[in-house]
């Protein structure tokens, strides 16, 4: 598995991971007024109509491509993982996150830090408002790091004792809308790619919550770009995957 660990790795590099508040039960009450507009903008109201969602996880810059498929359920907390190891055969998992403790090394130590990884991504809106340890600030109006224009910076810090990577900064770049347009992630620690740079592009609602599907940009100056496919959620009392459009 050393080739799916080193996938893990590198993915988890461009991001940070942090501990996950994993479900819309359990979501602290001390959440950040700078935070909130954007996540009511993407659906944090309406995530406890969510009963499990699905989505495709792909990453691809020099010398690496990953893909990496989910499917989650917020309320019971289970996790199922399909991908491929080193000699392209299929790998899949299925565990409930308040038991990883007791599950395989593979799933303690690849699997479950890459589920973090990729849920961050596709709902950081989400988290941004429920991580209580989070330090939120609207720091008004700044140019895009990416092209031209400018928009409302919302920066969140995480301090230097929580977390897989402490110390990590995720400055969002948030339109009229309170959609993110544009952020730019600093990774606390020394290990790279430290800095990452991307756009928030090709929007699409999943039932009630809204996720951005496409990102472009440079993770320490060379190239990215990450994707999500496949997006659909199952809504309380429903067997139907009703997928992102």
């Amino acid at each position: 598995m050393k080739s799916f660990s080193r996938l893990t790795m590198i993915s988890v590099s461009i991001f940070s991971m942090l501990v996950l508040v994993l479900s819309a039960d359990s979501c602290s009450q001390n959440r950040s007024s700078a935070a909130e507009p954007i996540a009511k903008a993407f659906g944090v109201d309406s995530f406890g109509q969510v009963d499990a969602i699905r989505y495709t996880f792909n990453a691809e810059f020099p010398g690496v491509k990953v893909s990496r498929s989910w499917a989650w359920e917020p309320k019971t907390g289970q996790v199922s993982y399909e991908g491929k190891d080193k000699d392209g055969k299929p790998v899949k998992a299925t565990y409930v996150r308040s038991q990883v403790g007791s599950q395989s090394d593979v799933v303690k130590n690849e699997i479950d830090p890459a589920f973090i990884n990729d849920n961050y991504w596709l709902i950081f809106p989400f988290h941004a408002y429920w991580d209580s340890s989070a330090n939120v600030q609207d720091m008004g109006m700044h140019q895009l790091p990416l092209g031209d224009g400018s928009a409302r910076l919302v920066s969140v810090k995480y301090p230097s004792d929580v977390g897989y990577t402490p110390g990590d900064t995720w400055d969002l770049y948030v339109g009229k809308d309170n959609r993110v347009e544009q952020f730019v992630y600093r990774r606390g620690g020394p290990k790279k790619p430290s800095i990452v740079t991307a756009t928030w592009e090709g929007y699409k609602k999943a039932g009630p919550i809204l996720i951005s599907t496409d990102h472009h940009g440079t993770a320490d100056g060379a190239p990215l770009r990450l994707f999500f496919s496949d997006v659909a959620v199952k809504l309380e009392g429903s067997d139907t995957w009703v997928n992102a459009q």
